[in-house]
């Protein structure tokens, strides 16, 4: 970007790294925000560290906003997305199901310091199975402009409420399947 005081870094991680590099920067950023967490992701199926950390930041009073896609290629991950969405909702969290075809977006801002987006998806699978890329970008001018691009595309969401997950046969399906899900990594 020009000028503005941006400011650029890789991170990569795969199953030859040693730390799963992405996540911690994932986690970094939830624990760091003062304000607000957003996050894009078309799996959300997150280790219990970076759960906790989004539970702590709701009590903590901050604004978590999770955007997950609603045409899922993928009905197992899709419903583990969902039973890990609704935790969050439960605790206050904002949960958005875009309706605009796939979410191919991934990634996480937060306050408007710093953004971190790429090919990992924020579930176990990308944070120590998968090679992954993304890049974390610092500084309000870069930041700024991708909460604009996230806003832009909540338009195209339908929020998730409570009573519309609790109501839904949707929460039986997904308890059958969270019953038959044996291993973390799907």
């Amino acid at each position: 970007g020009g000028g503005g005081g941006s400011a650029v870094q890789v991170v990569s991680s795969g199953p030859r790294t040693p730390s799963p590099h992405i996540r911690n920067v994932y986690l970094r950023c939830i624990s760091g925000a003062k304000e607000r967490i957003w996050i894009q992701t078309p799996y959300f199926i997150p280790d219990s560290a970076v759960l906790n950390a989004l539970k702590l930041a709701l009590l903590s009073g901050k604004e978590v906003k999770l955007m997950i896609p609603c045409k899922p290629d993928h009905m197992f991950v899709y419903s583990a997305t969902v039973y890990y969405a609704a935790q969050l909702l439960r605790m206050g969290a904002g949960i958005y199901i875009y309706q605009k075809g796939f979410l191919h977006a991934k990634g996480i801002i937060m306050d408007e310091e710093v953004y971190c987006f790429g090919t990992a998806n924020m579930d176990i699978r990308s944070f120590h199975l998968n090679y992954e890329v993304n890049a974390i970008v610092y500084g309000q001018e870069e930041v700024g402009k991708m909460c604009l691009l996230y806003q832009k595309d909540l338009e195209d969401c339908k929020e998730l409420t409570w009573q519309e997950y609790n109501s839904s046969n949707l929460l039986n399906r997904i308890k059958e399947r969270i019953s038959r899900m044996l291993s973390p990594l799907l």
